[in-house]
């Protein structure tokens, strides 16, 4: 979306109560939507700025609005920044007492609120509908949406009441918004919510200041306490699949010296409730949770997210994973894997009640292990579920992205096990599961060997060479292949697929991937903001003592990637700190005077660092435009080393034309050292006018920068604007 296409009346009120120049992306839209008074439907991951689309149109017009959100915690954090910001919000729920529950009532009907945060069983109390006629309700949004369908990974039968609101409320838009939903969900939810021929925005499901990795588990303990003990200003989650399991990690980080809390629903609320508060105002830097902890968790700055145990299934490890770098800074998502993870949640799924939940539940967790082994580019994979496609086989975010793993030869290996599933079956008349098979190549004498006559097949004890785990390893690699098929059953017996029988009857050659390892390269990542360290501790000290006298988290006052920015560019006046992503008018005038005077105060005892313009860090690639061959070959003697004028005079082109050349791979995606064609001041005057005069007539912009620079540095400013905007990690989220 181009900034140009924003105006005045919808971005005044963005900078003033919330500190951001520019929308991210589909906001704009949803906005412009909801202000027409049409239905909306918005899928905008972790991050993308949901809050935003129903926050600021109840700031541009009278009226009130509705949001429906299922968590207390939720309701109380988005309010308490909303007034931070100098927004007239409240919120309705079982928290309150009577006399506080009668006065904000008596505000609602005085007009004093713009928005109102209610619960969906207060919403449904009898005679609530009836007060709400008398509130000016302009618009009502359902917040955490895909909680109304079955087919969700949260679904909540009190939502399914939502549908009242239409029938009640004709006249009124309704917003549905979710973070995460398969495409079935997200028709479940338009059909469920009685929305009106709604418009549909669903944004990239992809995080790109995220880091994915799986790591082989083996003695998880340590492995957690190594991860976190390196990153001793980071605070994240530890998610563990049961109760002991979080008291337990919880326990044993903080006899080793890092502050940390458990939070399960075993505990009592209150204890739950100081455990989130705690972690919410840096008071602990872990949470070791089940998956009860995280949905109204709004915290900007959680820098990891662990997976102590593996989840059952893709949509609530996306989600999960989710709660880290919400303020698109780099964060990190490790998922610990054993095959006896697999084990146990298989056998919770064998007590789920009838045979449909377990047969959804077996292909959900399949799919899960299919992400923790697989050796491909983890976002291609994690994308590809919801129905996207990532549009490049390496992220540059991933392990498998960063370290690829070695792969063999396991042809025979191949061969032997896909043999002894046919022999097996030939032998009984009905297939077998995994394990059988492993058990057979392995020589194993036990009851269901002999059981099933399987020490007579000729594929007893073939595999003697490679350890049951080995073998494990490559019978799911074979399903992964799809060579072998597992059925969704209790016993999830295998079956050579088209493919399978094949190979095995042509003696393919087949391609395995070694097992997992640790190590991995490191690169820049997306949302990466370089700064003066010493400078940003001090700034977040100054704004811990503030949050701590007004008893809200630290990051109501401001998010790590406004303070980053302020220790990097070193804001003097109150003119300097409203170019500041973050800082609106309410903040500025109440904190702007400490903040200067802390960074004033700090220079006159340390030097200041330079820092060269963020366009130049790498950002995650676009999906790819194809370059020309004249535009390849362009890039290729760049990259040998030649300038400009050296390409032009030995290619017969005009130097404009190599520069266009060049600003083309920037936009494809390709990485270039343009600091000797390019300075940083420069790159930040042409692109203020970039975002004032919009990106489409470079002549206008010349024109208005007082034809000071030439067409060729204008193309490739352009260019690293336009992909710093679409890698969407350069704006906090909002």
């Amino acid at each position: 979306m181009s900034m140009s296409s924003s105006v005045p009346d919808l971005l005044q009120p963005l900078k003033q109560y919330f500190g951001f120049d520019s929308f991210r992306p589909l906001q704009e839209q949803i906005i412009r939507d909801a202000l027409a008074g049409k239905d909306v439907f918005a899928l905008l991951p972790t991050g993308g700025g949901k809050s935003l689309c129903f926050q600021l149109p109840a700031l541009v017009r009278p009226g009130l609005t509705i949001v429906v959100s299922p968590l207390i915690a939720l309701m109380k954090d988005q309010v308490d920044a909303l007034q931070a910001s100098g927004v007239a919000a409240t919120f309705l729920n079982s928290s309150l007492s009577t006399a506080e529950a009668r006065e904000r009532s008596a505000g609602l009907h005085r007009g004093e609120y713009k928005l109102l945060y209610v619960a969906p069983e207060r919403l449904m109390l009898s005679g609530f509908f009836e007060t709400l006629r008398r509130w000016d309700v302009k618009l009502i949004a359902i917040d955490e949406a895909h909680c109304i369908s079955e087919w969700g990974h949260d679904f909540r039968p009190e939502y399914r009441q939502m549908a009242q609101l239409r029938d009640a409320f004709p006249r009124i838009p309704i917003m549905a918004l979710t973070a995460t939903a398969t495409t079935r969900v997200r028709e479940d939810i338009v059909m469920q919510a009685k929305l009106r021929e709604p418009s549909c925005y669903v944004a990239s499901f992809n995080r790109p200041n995220l880091t994915y990795r799986v790591l082989p588990k083996a003695q998880p303990y340590d492995q957690v306490f190594e991860f976190i003990k390196a990153r001793p200003n980071d605070s994240g989650i530890v998610y563990c699949h049961s109760r002991k399991g979080a008291e337990n990690v919880a326990s044993r980080l903080n006899a080793d010296g890092i502050s940390a809390r458990p939070y399960h629903a075993g505990m009592e609320s209150a204890d739950r409730s100081a455990s989130q508060e705690k972690f919410l105002r840096d008071e602990v830097r872990v949470v070791c949770a089940t998956i009860a902890f995280g949905m109204g968790i709004n915290k900007p700055n959680v820098r990891f997210v662990i997976h102590h145990d593996l989840p059952k299934n893709i949509e609530s490890y996306y989600q999960e994973t989710g709660r880290a770098g919400r303020d698109g800074l780099p964060s990190e998502c490790v998922l610990l894997f054993s095959a006896a993870d697999v084990v146990k949640q298989n056998r919770f799924i064998d007590e789920k009640p009838t045979a449909q939940e377990q047969q959804i539940a077996r292909e959900q967790l399949q799919t899960m292990v299919h992400y923790a082994e697989c050796n491909e580019c983890r976002r291609v994979v994690l994308l590809d579920y919801f129905g996207e496609e990532f549009g490049e086989s390496d992220c540059g975010g991933c392990d498998n992205c960063l370290s690829p793993r070695a792969t063999y030869d396991g042809t025979i290996a191949a061969q032997k096990f896909l043999s002894c599933v046919v022999r097996a079956r030939n032998h009984n008349g009905f297939s077998f599961g995994l394990n059988q098979m492993v058990e057979v190549l392995t020589g194993a004498d036990t009851e269901a060997v002999r059981k099933w006559g399987h020490e007579k097949l000729s594929t007893y004890g073939i595999g003697k060479d490679l350890k049951r785990a080995e073998w494990q390893a490559i019978g799911r690699e074979l399903i992964r292949l799809g060579y072998l098929r597992q059925s969704a059953t209790q016993f999830s017996t295998l079956e050579l697929t088209e493919a399978g029988r094949d190979v095995l009857k042509e003696r393919r050659p087949i391609t395995l991937t070694k097992p997992m390892e640790v190590s991995e390269r490191k690169l820049p990542r997306a949302g990466e903001i370089t700064c003066d360290e010493a400078l940003f501790e001090k700034l977040r000290a100054l704004r811990r003592r503030f949050a701590d006298e007004r008893a809200v988290p630290p990051y109501i006052i401001f998010s790590d990637v406004t303070l980053r920015q302020m220790a990097r560019e070193y804001p003097a006046h109150e003119r300097d700190l409203s170019r500041i992503s973050g800082v609106g008018e309410k903040k500025r005038v109440e904190f702007g005077a400490a903040f200067l005077t802390e960074i004033a105060s700090y220079l006159q005892h340390n030097a200041r660092q330079i820092f060269a313009d963020d366009s130049f860090v790498p950002a995650p690639r676009p999906r790819a435009t194809r370059l020309t061959d004249t535009q390849r070959d362009t890039l290729q003697r760049f990259r040998n080393g030649l300038s400009i004028r050296q390409i032009s005079q030995a290619r017969d082109l005009v130097e404009s034309t190599i520069q266009g050349h060049l600003a083309a791979a920037i936009e494809a995606g390709e990485e270039l050292d343009v600091s000797g064609l390019l300075t940083a001041e420069e790159h930040r005057e042409i692109t203020t006018a970039l975002a004032k005069h919009g990106v489409m007539s470079l002549g206008k912009i010349r024109e208005a920068l007082g034809n000071r620079f030439d067409y060729g540095k204008l193309h490739i400013s352009r260019a690293l604007y336009q992909r710093a905007a679409g890698a969407q990690s350069s704006n906090a989220a909002q």
